[in-house]
């Protein structure tokens, strides 16, 4: 793919204009991160009254997009999706030569990329990024944000994209890093969230707090995270034979888990593809391998 990137990328400084498109409640936080931090700031959205809480803080509110995208030369979008990303910008693509377009936004590889062409055709250098947190989160030392392009591009932004976010990571120069790696770093949380729902469910039925397992389950979440590096190392090495646990364990402990479930009423059909997952390895001769192995199991392998 051919792009700009080659062209010297003017350096940013503190007073850097910048540019937010897309004003929902990422964008918004975007935007005020950016005021925050003293950089003249342009926002616009297709409603227009979203703009107004932060015109009032000092942004400028652009009257058409093509305003906006010409008031800086780092231009930043926050829309939900790479479709709705280029639907937004159409109208301002000439006015993106020789600008940064730095998009904020989930998606798919495929959207990255062709955005990433697009964003090429139209003369301007591209980093495809995501943020890993919530709105209430940006600005924050340890609030982390992906980025992927021409590591020039990356380098000269870098001090006014962490306005947004202390941690910020430059994956490589395919602009789709982000987007991949939010992809599959993301498949932990819906999990992770309706295990603790169900767990506040079990809590709940009793007559008890949700809130009386959150120390505990704090600390479970921590003990997973500890162990992630070691599984990884399995996975990558494809060695399961010296499991922390064995795929057995979690085999002998579904039929009580899902016992306590239905005792306490609770409907336990979203547990059953993760059983049914453990049951395979299983079937496959896994049960005393490490349950990383489940890895080979969603693998066809």
């Amino acid at each position: 793919m051919s792009t700009p990137a080659a062209r010297p990328v003017p350096s940013t400084t503190p007073n850097t204009p910048v540019t937010v498109l897309g004003l929902g409640s990422m964008g918004s936080a975007l935007a005020a991160a950016f005021l925050a931090a003293g950089h003249p700031t342009t926002v616009w959205n297709r409603t227009a009254a979203k703009a107004a809480a932060l015109a009032a803080r000092g942004a400028v509110h652009a009257p058409s997009a093509e305003a906006a995208v010409a008031a800086s030369p780092l231009v930043i979008t926050c829309f939900s999706t790479y479709d709705a990303t280029r639907s937004a910008l159409a109208p301002a693509a000439a006015a993106l030569r020789d600008r940064t377009l730095v998009t904020l936004n989930s998606g798919s590889s495929q959207g990255a990329l062709e955005t990433a062409e697009w964003a090429a055709a139209n003369g301007a250098r591209f980093l495809g990024g995501v943020v890993k947190n919530v709105p209430q989160a940006v600005g924050l030392p340890d609030t982390q944000l992906l980025f992927a392009g021409d590591r020039a591009v990356y380098d000269a932004h870098e001090p006014v994209l962490k306005v947004l976010g202390g941690d910020t990571v430059h994956l490589g120069t395919e602009p789709d890093l982000a987007v991949f790696y939010e992809s599959a770093v993301g498949a932990t949380l819906l999990p992770a969230l309706v295990g603790f729902f169900h767990g506040a469910a079990l809590v709940t039925a009793r007559g008890l707090p949700a809130s009386s397992m959150v120390p505990m389950s704090i600390k479970w979440v921590q003990m997973i995270a500890s162990i992630l590096p070691a599984l990884a190392e399995e996975i990558d090495a494809g060695d399961y034979s010296r499991p922390f646990a064995s795929v057995n364990v979690f085999h002998d402990g579904m039929a009580s888990e899902t016992r306590a479930a239905e005792l306490a009423g609770l409907d336990t059909t979203w547990q059953e593809p993760l059983h049914d997952l453990v049951r395979r390895a299983v079937a496959e001769g896994r049960a005393e391998q490490s349950i990383a192995a489940l890895t080979e199991v969603l693998r066809g392998k």
